[in-house]
């Protein structure tokens, strides 16, 4: 959607700002609105979202050839995410990716919609695919929980935290002990027209809500923890959104290359930090080891459960037991680290032994 959203308008909405202008950050009760959301008895708005469409008989096809993700067998109603890189391996483009046999739709931060329909345009060359930005007519509904009420809608499934066909864990959490299991997560595309009608009666949450969720969930976001460096391998994508056996593709070479050969040179930790201040540090602010800057955090939230915590990317050779500090201005924030990526991950030819988990067919 362009327009803020009409959701606003519910008692007690207040105005979020940044990545999530145009929706509310809550509607008077963040914590209270989390337990909602977490227990899937709330939806959030998220109305903000870009949409953009690909139809034709090409579109998977091509789509795959410019892509990190194998689509050429993506089945209608199945879900999962795709990474345009640069040359050199960085993130320019993250797309949740849905197909409905007709039209396969490509869910965006709302600053990435009108950049990536005109890349896709200036490539269609002669194949059979139609390109259009229509985040105007669209809006999303996010949820933990399947809606029974909008099963006829398009939906989007995170596959976070599972490893996708083709993907690879670098973290070192046993599959079952991933916190991200604990957060299935639904959008739902609904005409912006009918956004308000839809939603109706039902419980809403704010985007704070949803965000603390999902850093609980070390689940990365693009615009949060990426920056115009960031590598796949730094915020654990492969799981989700890279095949590591599919065609060439735009910055395959430094995928495999990190993967086989290297290690990536920053990763992503998720930081519990000290609550005694009663505040939270600001997205950006250095993370410390000592009186050396080795970090920044890159989002953080207020946890109904686990107090503050955050997600930050820092660089791979600091040690996992180390405490770090969080420094915002003066005010310091000890913060114990858990790490996402592990410190080893990569460099999988030749290893003999390790924890990480390898590649799915």
């Amino acid at each position: 959607m362009t327009e803020p959203s009409p959701l606003l308008s519910r008692p007690g909405a207040v105005e979020s700002a940044g990545l999530d202008a145009g929706v509310a950050a809550h509607y008077g009760e963040p914590l209270r609105e989390q337990r909602a959301l977490a227990a899937g008895t709330a939806v959030v708005d998220l109305s903000h979202r870009g949409v953009v469409t690909v139809s034709g008989p090409d579109r998977l096809s091509w789509l795959n050839t410019l892509s990190s993700q194998q689509l050429t067998s993506l089945a209608p109603g199945e879900s999962t995410e795709l990474l345009l890189l640069s040359v050199q391996g960085r993130i320019e483009f993250d797309a949740r990716v849905i197909d409905d046999g007709a039209t396969t739709w490509l869910i965006v931060e709302a600053a990435e919609a009108a950049p990536l329909a005109e890349f896709l345009a200036r490539m269609r060359f002669m194949l059979r695919v139609e390109v259009a930005d229509v985040s105007a007519d669209w809006a999303v509904l996010g949820s933990v929980a399947a809606v029974p009420e909008w099963k006829d809608s398009v939906v989007w499934q995170d596959p976070w935290p599972n490893v996708s066909a083709g993907g690879y864990s670098y973290t070192a959490v046993p599959a079952e002990d991933h916190p991200g299991l604990e957060r299935p997560w639904f959008e739902y595309l609904i005409p912006a027209a009918e956004l308000d009608a839809t939603v109706g009666e039902r419980r809403l949450a704010g985007v704070l809500a949803a965000e603390a969720l999902r850093v609980a969930a070390w689940r990365p976001r693009i615009g949060a923890e990426t920056d115009h460096k960031t590598i796949p391998h730094e915020l654990d994508l492969l799981r989700t959104a890279v095949h590591l056996s599919k065609g060439c593709y735009k910055g395959q070479e430094t995928v495999a290359r990190v993967h086989n050969l290297g290690h990536p040179p920053r990763r992503l930790v998720f930081l519990q930090l000290d609550g005694s201040q009663h505040t939270l540090p600001a997205a950006g602010s250095p993370v410390m080891l000592g009186e050396r800057q080795v970090g920044a955090v890159t989002s953080v939230a207020q946890h109904f459960e686990m107090g503050p915590v955050a997600l930050a990317v820092i660089k791979r050779s600091v040690a996992p037991d180390e405490i770090l500090t969080v420094l915002d201005g003066d005010e310091p924030y000890p913060a114990v680290q858990e790490a996402i990526v592990a410190p080893d991950a990569g460099q999988v030819v030749g290893r003999q032994s390790g924890f990480l988990k390898g590649p799915r067919p």
